[in-house]
């Protein structure tokens, strides 16, 4: 007969543990809900300021597909038969490389670009008359509430340091007035473009996205028109570069060519009426000679005329053209701030703060307990 005293106490499982651990934690929490609600509401509180402080921004995004001018293979079509029944030969297999859409981010990004936006005249609502965005930013722009209480209390050293500094004049020297060199103010303004100015390519639809980020919605059509022409134009620089200086350097020798044509042509035309009625074999044989300068001299003109064809057609055959999808808009919603997220966001973080400082009790209170044991 079997008695209770041998009967084996059956072990805690780990689900009972787990269960003991969660009701503690529960009762850790319920016992400090005072202060997880008052850092919620602190939370609530910053949240409020910095969604009401935080100043309107207004987004333009503007679509663009990348073409270049070159389609390989038989490029002209048609007009290479026309002109080779003219004598004009217009092979152009040998193009030069496109230039890859990839490298356009780093077009807009580059401190000519930047520089050349930074002092175009836009229109801001606060100004009367069209100011650079250089000029607005350094001596319009105002700081509002949460740029001042930002300015003063996490930027203070920065401030301070300045203060005591001085004023800082540009580090160009009269030996090095070849070098780029921004002053801080040009700097400062810089920072701000690249931050406002984007451009995304989507490789899979082939499309290019530019954006542009401004406080006011005018101002930021304005910015994303202007950089869109800009872009375009960059582009084409750098595209036809190559062909634009070999159309210069035959632009240059044709004319060269076309003064000792016509210097050769007169030359032949006076010695002829000079000597009509002469017969003396000094005098066909100084025709003869004139003749043979002119025909020289309009075979390399002739030869010339058609390179400068071909030079001007491939200059703009190569011209790289942004086909605009969707254009340029003034938008009538802001951007940003996004007031309930940002709500939302400080709400969590005044939560999490005030569970973070419960645990930590607990957890400090027990490593003391350890130490006085």
């Amino acid at each position: 007969m079997t008695t209770k005293e041998n009967t084996p106490i059956p072990a805690k499982t780990a689900a009972e543990d787990d269960e003991i651990d969660l009701i503690a934690l529960a009762k850790d929490l319920w016992n400090g809900r005072r202060t997880i609600i008052k850092y919620t509401l602190i939370g609530i509180a910053i949240g409020l300021f910095v969604a009401l402080l935080s100043p309107k921004e207004y987004t333009v995004q503007t679509t663009m597909v990348p073409q270049s001018g070159q389609s390989g293979g038989s490029k002209l079509g048609g007009l290479s038969s026309l002109a080779a029944m003219a004598g004009f030969n217009l092979d152009m297999s040998s193009g030069t490389e496109a230039l890859s859409p990839l490298v356009y981010p780093k077009i807009l990004q580059s401190v000519s670009f930047q520089m050349e936006l930074m002092n175009t005249p836009f229109q801001f609502k606060e100004v009367d008359h069209p100011v650079s965005l250089f000029e607005y930013y350094t001596e319009y722009k105002k700081p509002g509430a949460l740029g001042i209480l930002k300015k003063y209390s996490l930027g203070l050293p920065g401030v301070i340091i300045k203060a005591l500094r001085g004023e800082q004049t540009s580090s160009t020297s009269e030996g090095k007035s070849d070098l780029l060199s921004l002053n801080e103010d040009q700097e400062k303004v810089l920072k701000t473009m690249n931050e406002n100015l984007s451009l995304e390519i989507n490789d899979k639809e082939g499309i290019l996205s530019l954006s542009a980020r401004f406080h006011d919605p005018v101002l930021a059509a304005q910015v994303a028109q202007k950089a869109q022409q800009m872009l375009q134009a960059y582009i084409t620089t750098y595209r036809i570069q190559k062909a634009q200086e070999q159309l210069d350097f035959i632009q240059e020798r044709y004319q060269e060519k076309k003064q000792e044509f016509q210097a050769a042509q007169e030359k032949l035309a006076r010695f002829r009426d000079q000597n009509k009625n002469v017969s003396s074999a000094l005098a066909q044989t100084e025709i003869e000679r004139l003749q043979s300068e002119y025909d020289i001299a309009f075979s390399v003109y002739s030869e010339l005329a058609k390179q400068l064809e071909q030079a001007q057609i491939k200059v703009k055959e190569d011209a790289p053209v942004l086909t605009i999808v969707e254009p340029v808009r003034i938008p009538l919603q802001k951007s940003k701030p996004n007031r309930p997220m940002i709500l939302i966001i400080w709400t969590f973080l005044g939560g999490i703060i005030g569970v973070s400082l419960i645990f930590g009790r607990q957890f400090l209170s027990s490593i003391r307990e350890r130490w006085e044991d």
